[in-house]
């Protein structure tokens, strides 16, 4: 009994406060899948507004951070906050717009009845749906295949339904993990062209990505390397720092640092 009030007064004591400038706030997380240590003391603090870039190789635990953070895994330790609750948070499912790796699609469905049933998930009106829907798949240029099962997508456009899936209601948190992989160069720049918007509307947005000129469009970085963050801070603040020209270059030496630690 004793044990579980003080655990409950730290998480008082830690969790986010009103004046909080931080919409995603992770502390100390930890994450074992049986006895594999797969995340290892992960701190993050994404504010209000950014598009935050999680950067790294495949594998490196990527993935894992941004389930936990939209509610889709618990951490072994520490704590996760998003829009000050603590996660993974029931309450805000409408609130948090989550673009998996792996596309969670129906494939005998078409795809305008994809957009359907995941806003009627978000608890949209079918108005808002139709409204939405005609501008989502207008920006991932897929208007002309509203009405073919998604079976018959090919998998770059199961990739851009997915996304559009994600904004559909318009979330004040987008969680994407490598949203563009599959997508033509254009797309991708239409596609960065509208994350910039919704942020400049106040949207907060967690991307991942292993593509380092992506990483450059993101207002800050953080750095993954076998489970661990091992640098954070503007692109251009991680290249300054050691004296590089490219994030690349800032990647590889910050990578070689944590080899050596």
């Amino acid at each position: 009994m004793l044990k579980t009030l003080i655990k409950q007064k730290k998480s008082k004591k830690n969790s986010p406060g009103p004046e909080d400038p931080n919409c995603v706030l992770v502390r100390h997380v930890n994450k074992f899948f049986g006895k594999k240590h797969v995340l290892k003391d992960i701190d993050l603090e994404i504010p209000y507004g950014q598009i935050y870039g999680l950067l790294g190789p495949s594998g490196c635990g990527k993935t894992t951070v941004v389930k936990i953070i939209a509610g889709i895994l618990e951490a072994t330790s520490g704590e996760a906050y998003v829009l000050g609750e603590k996660m993974p948070q029931l309450c805000l499912m409408n609130k948090v717009g989550y673009m998996a790796q792996s596309d969670a699609l129906y494939g005998t469905l078409t795809a305008e009845e994809n957009l359907l049933f995941f806003g009627a998930i978000y608890g949209m009106s079918k108005g808002e749906i139709k409204k939405r829907t005609v501008e989502v798949m207008e920006l991932v240029n897929l208007t002309e295949h509203l009405h073919k099962p998604v079976q018959a997508f090919s998998g770059g456009m199961k990739r851009r339904l997915s996304l559009a899936i994600a904004i559909l209601h318009n979330p004040p948190v987008l969680v994407l993990d490598e949203p563009t992989v599959g997508i033509d160069p254009l797309l991708r720049k239409d596609i960065w062209a509208e994350l910039n918007t919704l942020a400049g509307q106040g949207a907060t947005i967690l991307v991942t990505t292993h593509v380092m000129d992506e990483a450059d469009k993101c207002h800050n970085l953080a750095m993954m390397r076998d489970g661990r963050l091992i640098a954070k801070g503007t692109s251009r603040e991680l290249q300054e720092r050691i004296g590089v020209n490219s994030i690349e270059e800032a990647f590889i030496y910050y990578g070689g640092q944590h080899d050596e630690s």
